[in-house]
């Protein structure tokens, strides 16, 4: 074995990206293993490695780990993304939960036809820069910090990160009225491990594509 995580999902974004991100936030190489078929994924769950016979699956320090929020805990912790204390990660959980109810949004938009993106999309950009950007936007004005919690990276940091560039791929601009989150934009995507990943040819996954989604859908139903 060589001792990097393993990861076990589909060869797209789904509930593994953001494992992939804080992963590579944290400096960790990772193996990937995708399941290209239903009988791939069926054999994981034949072969006893899915607790809840669902992916995400994660091989990390001889466990074979699931459920995303458990493994995205385990990860940030191991590699001190989350908090010095109680109460730093009850914020930095809070947060990534808020940013979760989006990133749920954008993913199952993925999978919806062109007409269905076009009604959905004034929802997401309005839950975007109403409800969740204008809360980070402040959280970073109030304290003055260059991250959300405790002046330290964070998995808080990495999950905002990610969300923003989800949604400036639906509208590039979002971030307009926005001026300390695109600060914090260009300073945690400068951040050498980061980087790396936002580089082509990193293990992030781009957008489904429409001809993408009928392969997809058959490996999970």
């Amino acid at each position: 074995m060589s001792g990097k995580p393993v990861l076990h999902y589909a060869n797209i974004r789904g509930r593994m990206e953001p494992i992939r991100w804080l992963l590579a936030a944290a400096g960790v190489e990772f193996e990937e293993k995708f399941m290209e078929t239903k009988a791939d994924f069926q054999k994981l769950r034949t072969d006893g490695f899915l607790l809840f016979q669902q992916v995400p699956m994660v091989e990390i320090d001889g466990m074979k780990m699931v459920q995303s929020r458990a493994i995205l805990n385990y990860i940030a912790a191991k590699y001190n993304l989350y908090g010095k204390d109680l109460k730093e990660r009850a914020l930095i959980d809070m947060y990534v939960e808020g940013m979760a109810d989006l990133n749920e949004l954008i993913m199952y938009h993925e999978f919806k036809s062109v007409d269905e993106k076009k009604k959905e999309l004034p929802n997401i950009l309005d839950k975007a820069t109403n409800r969740y950007f204008p809360v980070f936007e402040k959280v970073l004005k109030d304290h003055g910090h260059d991250f959300l919690v405790g002046n330290k990276l964070s998995r808080a940091d990495v999950s905002l990160l990610e969300t923003i560039l989800l949604v400036e791929e639906l509208k590039p601009d979002v971030l307009a009225k926005f001026p300390l989150l695109q600060s914090f934009k260009a300073r945690t995507s400068n951040i050498p491990s980061i980087k790396k990943f936002l580089q082509p040819g990193s293990p992030r996954k781009p957008p489904l594509q429409e001809k993408e989604i009928p392969n997809v859908i058959a490996i999970f139903h």
